[in-house]
């Protein structure tokens, strides 16, 4: 299993006389999309990658490469028997423990990770205090000469600082395994660090050693999109690492509050394989967490419940007859309430003109009072459901119209029916928005009718800029975001912790509308929160009818149902090409990008994106890129490797990518051009995190699209096929799709057999203790 497998960055310059120490050039981020657009998903969603042919194997003593074994006890049974066992104690510990404190939101700091002391703005230790430049300077000096003698790269020490605060030296010296969270830095590079400090009385069985083993593991999960893993993969994981006793290893980590344990009910597929068949004994399973990833959940569970119990639907107001109804009349033409009711009645007329005029007299000197939000009742919401422009639309207004939360899923074509709710929210007077991924996406989405028919603005933003304020409604004096309905689009691409943020912004009884292909790859990070919200059956559900016509629709469906199957391109809107390499397939791919498309089909190499699963091997992206560069704009990379013209993929935290070109680069950095006309200088520094744009990662490309797209397929590249990400990458193109794939029949197994890389999330089973299954 290579590194991106594991989940850890692709690349490790760790030089041979290190002594298994960190690595020297340790990557900035470990996120499935790394900050520089680096490693994707990892696990059967990463792409090939660089191996370093310097890095030499793990010391023997690390444990790093030992064998996957049996565990205690031998066989599969005691194994089984003694993960329970273990699963019970830990249970007890997470009941009685400190641990248990640390679950409650009001005594957990949400930022710690993996029992390091939380980074603040201020000394990085959670303490507030105001750190000065010379003290931040003398502590990276102490933190630099603590890592050189044990072997690190002093170039870890700003890092160190960040996570550990003006301590870092003495964190450092005390727990030397401590290194493990920092970025890019494995097992092996600690232990010859810890080496390093402690000479032989580093082994693997320190107590510290196996409990900063336990937070990696989990980071490492993290990085695969699990928010949680079962306790016996813990355990395993640590086996393997050569920890002597991993059970005592996961209970002094859930004693020192680096992880959080929970149980939960196994039910359906689950509980069918694990065997319980005793309806009054449920089957369970134990799940340990990270602290920050468990609080998101909880956060984001108790959000969605919060907006659904607190939502109250409006009501149609019918107008009275009259102010006090019909009365009946005396044969004499008089009411026939008596003279006392007539003056009183006089005498309340004459009360209510003197408060209207006291009210006058004050709607002079002070301001008006804020307007009640609009509450559109039944019949508004059914007349706006009528003039829907299809029968998907309606159904979307009618659920948003009774629903606080709702879902809806379809392709690029369906994105219409939400843009259609927008406009009928507007129309009925409620503050209502929409947000995507990228900008991208947010011009496209503002584009499309009934939104672009008028005049005012779109109220369209990208997520990211509706949660900062750049754009969008603003925020109340609560601190809430103005609304009365959000519509996201994109929504698979949010992970717990994001998802957790936006439903922490919505006042009580916002109506929230989540749209999104549910085929398409899921978030970066953590969790799959729109396919457990779709599972969970809280919410009403709304599935498009609206099919992606055209033949690379047809494609895409087909690939959706775990068919890849030949389509009707008369326009050569689809083209699908073999190579017998990777070598190949990378000519192959900048011929169609520099010429062929542009020649053939009137497309120009500006407007075509190159596709492919990971950065490393001998199709990935470096490679890639290399050959495009060569081919589009040959030049020495003067400024930090890349020159003016040059097309550059801008990646500051994963999942997020913009893209840009080259403008200049001088003294201050290299100066980029947006397609929206800004510009930015990046640091020198900075420059080195950057990548050539011509080839992306599938991951990088997610929320937008391209006139056309060129998709290649490597030889190596069999473990980083789903079904999910062909279906995803098939997609991008909006006029014209290429395939070249040297994987031979790894992709159409990869389409009929591997939906999607499974991750272990906690929302469905939370969700299902609060809220009711109704849909």
């Amino acid at each position: 299993m290579t590194d991106a497998e594991n989940g850890a960055p692709e690349e490790s310059s760790m030089s041979p006389d290190t002594g298994g120490a960190v690595p020297a050039q340790a990557s900035a981020e470990r996120g499935p999309v790394d900050a520089d657009g680096g490693v994707e998903a990892a696990g059967p969603e990463a792409g090939p990658t660089d191996e370093d042919p310097e890095s030499g194997p793990a010391d023997s003593d690390a444990g790093a490469s030992a064998p996957d074994t049996a565990g205690p006890g031998g066989d599969a049974a005691d194994r089984a028997a003694a993960v329970a066992a273990l699963a019970e104690r830990v249970r007890s510990v997470g009941r009685s423990g400190p641990g248990a404190a640390a679950s409650s939101a009001d005594s957990a700091d949400p930022s710690s990770e993996g029992g390091a002391a939380p980074a603040t703005p201020a000394d990085g230790t959670g303490t507030g205090r105001v750190v000065t430049d010379e003290q931040r300077a003398q502590a990276l000096r102490a933190t630099a000469e603590v890592l050189g003698a044990g072997g690190a790269p002093a170039e870890l020490a700003t890092a160190a600082v960040s996570v550990f605060g003006d301590g870092a030296a003495e964190q450092l010296r005390e727990d030397p395994w401590a290194v493990l969270s920092l970025p890019g830095v494995r097992p092996e590079h600690a232990d010859g660090f810890a080496r390093g400090l402690l000479g032989p009385a580093a082994g693997p069985g320190d107590p510290r050693r196996a409990q900063a083993l336990v937070g990696w593991l989990l980071e490492q999960a993290a990085l695969r999109g699990h928010s949680a893993l079962e306790i016996g993969e813990v355990t395993a994981g640590l086996e393997r690492l050569g920890v002597p006793d991993s059970a005592a290893a996961v209970q002094a980590a859930v004693l020192d509050g680096r992880a959080m344990p929970f149980q939960e009910e196994l039910t359906g597929a689950e509980a069918h394989a694990a065997g319980g068949e005793d309806e009054d004994e449920p089957p369970t399973r134990t799940l340990l967490a990270l602290e920050r990833l468990a609080l998101a959940e909880e956060s984001l569970a108790d959000g969605l419940v919060r907006l659904m119990s607190t939502f109250v639907p409006g009501e149609d107001h019918e107008e009275a007859d009259g102010a006090t109804g019909e009365t009946e009349e005396t044969g004499d033409g008089t009411d026939s309430g008596s003279a006392e009711e007539a003056g009183a009645l006089a005498e309340a007329d004459g009360a209510e003109a003197d408060a209207a005029e006291a009210d006058a007299e004050a709607e002079t000197d002070t301001d008006a009072a804020p307007q009640a939000p609009a509450a559109p009742g039944p019949a508004a919401w059914e007349a706006a459901a009528a003039a829907a422009p299809s029968s998907s639309a309606a159904a979307l207004v009618r659920a948003a119209a009774g629903s606080a939360l709702v879902l809806h899923t379809g392709g690029e074509a369906a994105r219409a029916e939400p843009a259609a709710l927008l406009a009928s929210a507007t129309g009925l007077g409620l503050r209502a928005w929409a947000a995507t991924w990228t900008d991208h996406g947010r011009d496209a989405f503002a584009a499309l009718a009934p939104l672009a028919d008028t005049p005012a603005p779109a109220p369209v933003a990208t997520l990211a800029e509706l949660l900062a304020g750049a754009a969008g409604p603003g925020r109340s004096p609560d601190g809430m975001l103005a609304l009365d309905l959000l519509v996201v689009l994109d929504a698979p691409l949010l992970d717990v912790e994001l998802a957790a943020t936006l439903l922490e912004s919505l006042a009580d009884g916002t109506r929230l509308v989540l749209s999104g292909d549910p085929g398409q790859l899921w978030s970066a990070g953590p969790g799959r929160f729109f396919a457990d919200l779709l599972t969970a059956k809280v919410c009403p559900a709304v599935a498009s009818r609206t099919p992606d016509f055209g033949p690379i629709g047809e494609l895409v469906s087909g690939v959706g149902i775990g068919e890849l199957q030949p389509v009707e391109a008369p326009d050569k809107e689809v083209v699908i090409l073999t190579a017998k390499d990777s070598g190949e397939a990378v000519h192959r791919a900048v011929q169609l990008l520099t010429d062929s498309i542009p020649r053939a089909l009137g497309i120009p190499s500006e407007q075509v994106v190159l596709l492919t699963p990971g950065h490393g091997g001998g199709g990935g992206t470096r490679a890639l890129n290399a050959a495009a560069k060569a081919r589009l704009n040959p030049g020495p990379g003067r400024f930090a490797g890349f020159d003016p013209g040059d097309r550059v993929a801008d990646s500051p935290a994963p999942g997020h990518t913009r893209l840009a070109r080259v403008v200049d680069g001088d003294a201050a950095g290299l100066h980029l051009e947006y397609p929206d006309g800004s510009r930015r200088t990046v640091a020198p520094a900075e420059a080195q995190k950057l990548r050539h744009g011509w080839a992306l990662t599938v991951h990088q490309a997610v929320g937008r699209h391209w006139p056309g797209a060129v998709v290649v397929v490597p030889d190596d590249a069999a473990a980083a096929l789903s079904r999910q990400w062909v279906y995803t990458a098939f997609g991008r193109g909006e006029r014209h799709l290429s395939v070249v794939h040297a994987a031979g029949p790894a992709l159409p197994q990869a389409v009929a057999e591997r939906p999607a890389a499974p991750r272990t999330t906690r929302l469905r089973a939370i969700l299902a203790e609060n809220a009711a299954q109704e849909y």
